[in-house]
Order: structure tokens, then C-alpha cells, then sequence
């Protein structure tokens, strides 16, 4: 799922950004991309809503990806240190292609593992 974000990530707007989110992060492997293209301004309130999206991915085995930075939001993150924390791609096409790159191999190792299994049994 790509969720642009809106111009203006402040307290109030990132808790009703993280509302609207919450039945993503909810999912079993969540794979989410925040487009931040549009942010013109973003708070401490928005990083910390950042981080909190990614933790809430990450207890489910998914993980949150951010694009586009604008930069704005670039210098934000940059300066609470917290760009080290995201995988951060330049387009929302390369982030959720970053997704699907890692699940059908994944998969492929299981159904690879499956199909040794089963013929060793058969065996």
C-alpha cells in the first residue's frame, strides 16, 4: 500500500493520519510506503507518528518504507536522526518493487523447502 502524506504533518494531522493507517499496520506483514513528496512541513509529532507506523510494521513481520522525500522533510529527518532508521527509495515505484523482490523469493525458498521435504517422505 503507498499513503501519500498530506503538506502539513503536525500533532493533530498525524494523529488522524495514523487512524486512517491503522487498519494497514493491523494486517499480517504489513507492507507500507509513505510518499512524502508533498510535506512541506513535518514536527516532531510527525516523526515520532513515523516511527510509531514502522514499530507497529515490524510487530507484524512488515516493515514501512518511505519515498519521495521532499526537502523539507529530508532536512527533518536528517536533522533528528532518524533517515537511518527508514529505508528511503526515490520513487514509491522502487519502494514497493523492494517489496515484492523479497516475497516471491522468500516464498520460493518454502515452497522449495516443501517440495524436498515431501519427496523425502515419499522416499
Amino acid at each position: 500500500m503507498v499513503k501519500r502524506m498530506p503538506e502539513r504533518v503536525n500533532s493533530r494531522v498525524a494523529r488522524e493520519f495514523l487512524r486512517d493507517v491503522q487498519p494497514f499496520l493491523t494486517t499480517d506483514r504489513p507492507q507500507i510506503v509513505f510518499d512524502l513528496s508533498q510535506v512541506k512541513q513535518l514536527d516532531a509529532a510527525g516523526v515520532e507518528m513515523l516511527l510509531r507506523c514502522m514499530s507497529e510494521a515490524h510487530k507484524r513481520d512488515g516493515d514501512l518504507k518511505l519515498a519521495t522525500l521532499s526537502p523539507q522533510a529530508a532536512v527533518v529527518l536528517e536533522l533528528t536522526r532518524t533517515e537511518r532508521l527508514f529505508e528511503i527509495f526515490e520513487t514509491s515505484t522502487d519502494a514497493v518493487r523492494s517489496f515484492s523482490g523479497f516475497l516471491p523469493n522468500a516464498m520460493r525458498q518454502q515452497l522449495l523447502h516443501r517440495t524436498n521435504t515431501q519427496a523425502t517422505l515419499a522416499a
